[in-house]
């Protein structure tokens, strides 16, 4: 009987903790506007995060309930862009929060992403920032123009239909063969030959794809991955000593590493070889290899995978900018073998199909939570206490229809050459605006002292891959009613993509 009272006693003072602390955390932050229980759970984070469409979910919050929406018990997002740049600033007082450390792929050290200490990622970002700008890699874009015409060769070989013969592709896994080989060989000269093989070797992308939603269960919940880090269960992670997937490629990184440190050459000119002239440490070098392999070939993909759609979509869209591809060959601004980077940023209406592609599906859209200051802030006229978490609605900053008009929802890429018509003028309120424009759809590589390192490599790759596709071929979707899969799970899982790829049509 003592031992009953015992436990019922202990289970009332149990309950009476969680209800006390369930309340005192929803009274901290309930002036704040949000879907309903928001406040005592994060069920509506887990339930969109788990379906794959939190970056809508966030960015329908915003539009619904303001520019500052409570999705959690000590979580909020923004879509204002001018708070966004303000947090992300150099010098800002923000810090990231916990959602980082479910990214950290080692769990003995931390990559530039993961690392939350604004000094130790200052001096680390500054010790990649040659490598990544090009600074020391002096064939940057005669590698990318190789890997190209191989991607080139590949379609030629087994993915070009005829009159005769209907050869169907999954664009979606074809341009990710692409891009894998494209950072390998950007990164340490030495490609992994995905292309080749027209295969997905290791089964990377297959592990990768069903690991990244765990990755992100885990930053919703922290502790979780402090748990699975932890040496009791770091077994359960991807290891080195797996024969395929993830753990391969981590494998794969640190072989790499350690064969350039034993070679002759080992600060030739390429990333790998610049961050080890800069001062990175084997243990770094290897983390941001493999963070280089992930972050670096999965956003670009989706980048073109989500542009091709597009314009697969959009009849008049697709027209123009081959008219403007082709005619430019014909017309010999465009070099014979592959077009250069400075040609290609002279074709103004592919900028703005860049510029909107990745503007209607940015990239990355995970929330990316930073942690308010002590002491607290105002953001979007609410008192913010010190410690909240908050969050990127990325989708909604970039479909704001008071930056890009009310028709921001749209794939339009005329937005933008409209917009600069405007500016050219001299008003103050349209130069303004294309100012606002630009800099809000610069906030898809973050900003400050978070802004993406890889911003003007991808750009270079995808001026010359849209180039190379479209003076060369036409794409037609195979099922414009079910044109591909796409989840989001922080960056995107994109898959059947079926398209037809026929020789394109002289002018």
């Amino acid at each position: 009987m003592a031992w009953t009272l015992t436990g019922l006693l202990l289970a009332l003072v149990l309950l009476a903790y969680t209800a006390a602390s369930t309340i005192k955390s929803w009274h901290r932050l309930r002036h704040i506007p949000g879907p309903p229980g928001v406040g005592y759970s994060k069920w509506w984070l887990l339930r969109n995060t788990l379906g794959g469409h939190l970056h809508l979910a966030t960015k329908a919050a915003c539009k619904e309930y303001g520019p500052l929406v409570r999705v959690g018990p000590n979580q909020v997002v923004t879509n204002d862009p001018d708070v966004l740049r303000r947090i992300w600033a150099v010098r800002s007082p923000y810090k990231k929060g916990p959602f980082y450390d479910a990214v950290r792929f080692n769990p003995e050290r931390d990559n530039l992403i993961s690392m939350r200490n604004d000094t130790l990622h200052a001096e680390l970002r500054a010790k990649m920032a040659f490598g990544y700008g090009g600074k020391d890699n002096d064939n940057l874009e005669a590698v990318i123009d190789k890997e190209i015409l191989v991607f080139v060769d590949l379609l030629e070989r087994k993915y070009l239909s005829t009159a005769t013969e209907y050869r169907p592709v999954d664009l979606a896994r074809k341009v990710q063969y692409l891009t894998l080989d494209v950072i390998s060989a950007l990164a340490f000269s030495k490609r992994f030959g995905f292309m080749e093989k027209d295969d997905d070797l290791y089964s990377y992308i297959k592990m990768t794809e069903e690991t990244l939603p765990a990755m992100m269960f885990m930053c919703l919940f922290p502790w979780l991955a402090k748990v699975l880090q932890s040496k009791i269960c770091r077994r359960l992670l991807p290891s080195e000593h797996d024969p395929v997937g993830f753990g391969r490629f981590i494998a794969v990184a640190k072989q790499i590493v350690h064969d350039r440190l034993k070679s002759d050459q080992p600060k030739r000119r390429d990333m790998l070889g610049s961050f080890l002239a800069h001062g990175l440490t084997r243990e770094e070098a290897e983390g941001e290899t493999l963070l280089q392999i992930i972050a670096g070939s999965d956003t670009t993909a989706t980048a073109l995978r989500t542009t091709m759609l597009y314009l697969m979509s959009s009849p008049a869209t697709y027209l123009r900018l081959t008219q403007e591809i082709r005619g430019a060959v014909v017309e010999g601004r465009i070099s014979s073998a592959v077009v250069t980077d400075a040609e290609a940023r002279e074709l103004s209406y592919l900028q703005a199909v860049i510029k909107e592609g990745m503007r209607i599906n940015p990239p990355v859209a995970g929330t990316m939570d930073v942690v308010v200051p002590e002491g607290g802030d105002t953001i979007c006229g609410y008192p913010v206490p010190g410690g909240t978490e908050i969050g990127c609605s990325e989708f909604g900053a970039q479909q704001l229809a008071s930056v890009f008009g009310p028709d921001a929802d749209v794939f339009r890429p005329e937005r933008w050459l409209e917009a600069e018509a405007a500016a050219k003028e001299g008003s103050q309120p349209d130069i303004d605006r294309l100012r606002q424009m630009n800099l809000t759809w610069g906030l898809i590589f973050k900003a400050g002292k978070w802004q993406c390192l890889g911003k003007e490599v991808a750009l270079i790759e995808l001026n010359k891959v849209f180039v190379e596709l479209l003076r060369r071929y036409d794409f037609t979707l195979v099922n414009a009613s079910k044109p591909w899969n796409s989840k989001n799970a922080g960056i995107f899982i994109q898959s059947d993509l079926f398209t037809k790829i026929t020789r394109a049509e002289p002018l």
